[in-house]
């Protein structure tokens, strides 16, 4: 071969090579949709579901039947996704609160992909509820430029859908594409004028975001990139009619995962074919683990997932565990645990409804039209529970027998092996990740402030926060037990917070005066404030009501419990009102009373102010 040919031939073949070297590592396409389970989809089995695109990715890929989110709400979620570790290990799991973590020991995801030469991009929805960084190291966070990607292989590019997100659910339910009537009501909504238009409203946003993924889709395939990028479907935690987001039951947490995997990168597969449906059970704290072993990459000891794909898979976790806490202006506090059949959720406030009132939950025509059935008479006992207190510490969820989860069997004698087998496991659980959320919120600011450290260390540090000792203060005073009162009257005379608070917690279940009496001005605006509240119920309410009159009047550090007690502790909440229209909570302060604001609004309309 003479050297023109030899020149020739290599001019032909520097292409092939420059794309043989752009695919080898496989770019990654990521749709994430808001706020609906999976059961909203076709393919999960929805037979009124117009889902299309996304029936038809999970027949070209690989659909995943017991992906969970960990928290049923947007930001914690998204907390938990940027940095693969559980919100609730970081004090990042309450609603909107920016908290800051240990930024020089916690990279974000993209942080090891773009170390393995990945382009990373973000379309655009961000809202991971961490405070300290404001670059989340992004090549591109703003727009969604194909070109760009096509240019910049290999790529890992976000694209997330808003058409599904709970907004969309808002607004007029009467003029629906889809028609009212071919729906399944949940067994705890009311089949009430209202109801049902807003199912079938909120399928329609359902369908609109089906055809943004279609959209996405054949975008990809226009580009010319199908056949070297995974397209992973997602949706960012579950819901979206009342009692599905913010909760913990089984249609808040589980969410569709489609994974669709080129042919050239066969050897990722999780089944033989594609169109396979793989029942390993997927946490959404897997997931940047994941992504960063696809890319290549070594991902870091501190991420708590497991990879669930590719070569570096490690064995399935035995379950999932999710987390609630303060949502927006309404605080409560919960654990979840399930596999792919059972659902175990424990309440560390078992005194509060789970419907309590929010302002943009109300927004929702749904919920007005539950909540009006209730008051005119038209629920059933299973529909009206749910705005009530709990009760109940622990439930146990048959989900494949009662998807719903309205049928509690914790004492239940047939399955009792497995609620003590979960019980157990999310103790371990909670040591193992440090449960950040055993405390209220005020007071883990408060001692992280005082003591010039981020809630992810304090937790970590026993001098601190120890978290087996709180954790067998908790499970006491959730006993309910009389027997245990010695024992509780005793942790309330122990100097750690975290003992105090859960003794007068033990003490406020069991109506016991003279803990109330006690810790009526301990140091803990929290303790101080359940004090005040068991001596409301147990006949001291003059002296109780004082006491949270006092601390609404100075602004205590407490002040959204404070609030929230208003409306729990119920007609004696009327005596609180002079003191809550009295402090001016809209001055210099609005920012950082914003919540507080909401509650105190709400507290006009309900006691008639």
């Amino acid at each position: 071969m003479n050297k023109h040919c030899l020149l020739l031939t290599f001019i032909f073949l520097i292409p092939l090579w420059i794309g043989a070297q752009q695919t080898e590592k496989p770019n990654i396409l990521w749709l994430t949709s808001e706020d609906n389970s999976a059961d909203w989809l076709g393919c999960y089995g929805n037979p009124h579901s117009n889902s299309p695109n996304i029936d038809k990715l999970a027949q070209d890929g690989f659909q995943y039947m017991n992906a969970f989110a960990n928290a049923p709400v947007c930001a914690p979620s998204r907390s938990t996704w940027i940095t693969g570790i559980m919100a609730v290990s970081m004090g990042t799991q309450h609603m909107r609160s920016y908290y800051p973590i240990p930024h020089h020991k916690i990279k974000y995801y993209p942080d090891y992909l773009r170390a393995e030469g990945y382009h990373c991009a973000n379309y655009k929805k961000k809202d991971y509820n961490i405070g300290g960084r404001k670059n989340a190291s992004w090549d591109n966070d703003s727009i969604l430029n194909w070109e760009s990607l096509k240019n910049s292989q290999p790529f890992f590019q976000v694209i997330n859908m808003g058409e599904s997100h709970e907004s969309r659910a808002f607004g007029d339910v009467y003029n629906t594409q889809h028609d009212p009537k071919k729906t399944r009501l949940r067994k705890y909504h009311p089949d009430v004028p209202g109801m049902r238009e807003n199912y079938a409203h909120y399928h329609d946003a359902i369908h609109k975001m089906d055809a943004k993924v279609g959209n996405m889709l054949a975008k990809l395939d226009e580009m010319g990139m199908t056949e070297n990028t995974i397209v992973v479907y997602v949706s960012d935690h579950g819901g979206v009619l009342p009692r599905s987001k913010r909760f913990l039951f089984a249609n808040s947490l589980h969410c569709p995962l489609v994974v669709r995997i080129p042919k050239q990168f066969k050897e990722l597969w999780p089944a033989n074919k594609p169109g396979t449906k793989i029942d390993r059970l997927v946490s959404f704290v897997d997931m940047p683990k994941t992504w960063v072993s696809l890319a290549g990459g070594t991902p870091p000891e501190y991420m708590q997932g497991k990879v669930f794909l590719g070569p570096q898979a490690e064995p399935e976790a035995p379950f999932h565990m999710a987390f609630r806490g303060r949502m927006d202006e309404r605080v409560d506090n919960a654990r979840a645990l399930c596999d792919d059949r059972y659902l175990y959720i424990r309440n560390y406030m078992p005194y509060v409804p789970w419907m309590q009132h929010l302002d943009y939950l109300w927004t929702m025509e749904a919920t007005k039209a539950w909540e009006k059935a209730i008051g005119d008479g038209k629920a059933s006992e299973i529909q009206a529970r749910f705005f009530s207190p709990k009760v109940w510490t622990e439930e146990l969820y048959d989900m494949q027998k009662d998807p719903d989860c309205t049928a509690n069997l914790i004492d239940n004698p047939e399955v009792e092996n497995m609620a003590v087998k979960m019980r157990k496991h999310l103790r371990k659980k909670q040591m193992e990740i440090y449960d950040a959320g055993l405390l209220p919120e005020s007071e883990m600011v408060r001692l992280a402030n005082e003591n010039n450290t981020t809630i992810y260390e304090m937790v970590r540090n026993p001098g601190l926060y120890h978290v087996e000792a709180i954790l067998d203060a908790a499970d006491l005073a959730l006993e309910k037990d009389r027997a245990n009162l010695p024992e509780l009257r005793k942790l309330l005379e122990n100097p750690n917070l975290g003992l105090r608070y859960w003794g007068m917690i033990g003490c406020f279940l069991l109506d016991d005066q003279p803990a109330g009496l006690k810790m009526i001005n301990d140091e803990s605006h929290e303790v101080r404030a359940m004090a005040a509240w068991t001596l409301i119920k147990t006949g001291k309410k003059e002296k109780g009501i004082q006491c949270i009159t006092d601390m609404i009047n100075e602004r205590s550090y407490a002040m959204l419990t404070l609030m929230n007690m208003v409306e729990w502790i119920g007609e004696d909440g009327k005596a609180l009102m002079p003191a809550v229209k009295a402090i001016n909570l809209t001055e210099k302060y609005a920012k950082q009373y914003k919540y507080p604001i909401r509650m105190r609004n709400h507290l006009y309309t309900l006691f008639g102010e």
